[in-house]
């Protein structure tokens, strides 16, 4: 019984010593880490495949390089890594927030359960956007800028490198929905408000697509875009059902009256 209980979210009323805490957090890393390895180890099996996939995004003729007897080996593992990082982030994403629960109130733990059903699906959204939409494009700009200035070769560690940060921002990026409906959720902001702050968002959102491992307009603005978007759905969702819960609302009503 006490094993099942360090897998599975324990409940908001139960007092665990800081030893428990402990063993809680070390029992959801131990889960996080068999999820990569697992998944690496997919990776790894299937090295072959997952490197036509990686590679695909490619101009037509222009194939990833090596530069030392070892190079093509450890670029091999780590790419696995990386794709095998991002086959896992939806369970490590889980875990922490399982570790998390306790700390939620009844009322805030019925917020927090849809969220985490988004949690997962937005994140594959935005690898499967930044792959299909972004990179292709972004590739192709890069790649021929000022092309006949530059003999332009592609070493695989970096571009890999590249990819799997970018795929990585967008899924993280497509989590805006799930922050802002939480925040609605739990009394933070409003939809009303974020209807004001439209226009500081898009800001804030340019910003953190300049962040992202690219540099050139066109893939800053296919980033741009789908962020832009999901603010735009959050606010719809918040309008439906961002709507504090009655005891948040208290909470709040009592803190104003104060």
């Amino acid at each position: 019984m006490a094993r099942r209980r360090r897998i599975r979210p324990i409940a908001h009323e139960d007092r665990l010593s800081i030893v428990e805490h402990l063993d809680e957090l070390r029992s959801r890393i131990i889960i996080c880490i068999l999820a990569f390895v697992v998944a690496w180890g997919i990776t790894g099996w299937q090295n072959d495949l997952v490197l036509r996939i990686v590679n695909k995004p490619l101009p037509s003729g222009i194939e990833p390089i090596t530069l030392g007897p070892a190079e093509a080996f450890y670029t091999t593992l780590t790419n696995a890594a990386y794709v095998a990082l991002i086959l896992a982030l939806p369970v490590i994403l889980y875990q922490i927030y399982a570790f998390l629960l306790p700390a939620f109130s009844p009322a805030e733990k019925r917020v927090a359960l849809p969220m985490l059903m988004l949690i997962p699906v937005l994140f594959i959204a935005g690898v499967l956007f930044c792959y299909f939409v972004v990179l292709t494009p972004a590739l192709d700009f890069l790649l021929n800028f000022n092309a006949d200035d530059f003999n332009t070769q592609v070493r695989a560690r970096d571009y890999y490198s590249f990819i799997t940060m970018l795929m990585l921002a967008m899924g993280l990026g497509f989590q805006i929905p799930v922050g802002v409906l939480a925040a609605c959720k739990l009394g933070l902001t409003s939809a009303e408000k974020l209807r004001r702050n439209r226009r500081y968002a898009i800001v804030v959102i340019a910003v953190l697509a300049s962040l992202l491992p690219t540099l050139d307009p066109l893939t800053l603005i296919l980033e741009m875009v789908p962020l832009i978007l999901l603010y735009e759905l959050s606010i719809w969702l918040a309008s439906v059902l961002g709507r504090p819960a009655p005891e948040v609302a208290e909470r709040i009503a009592s803190a104003e009256g104060s």
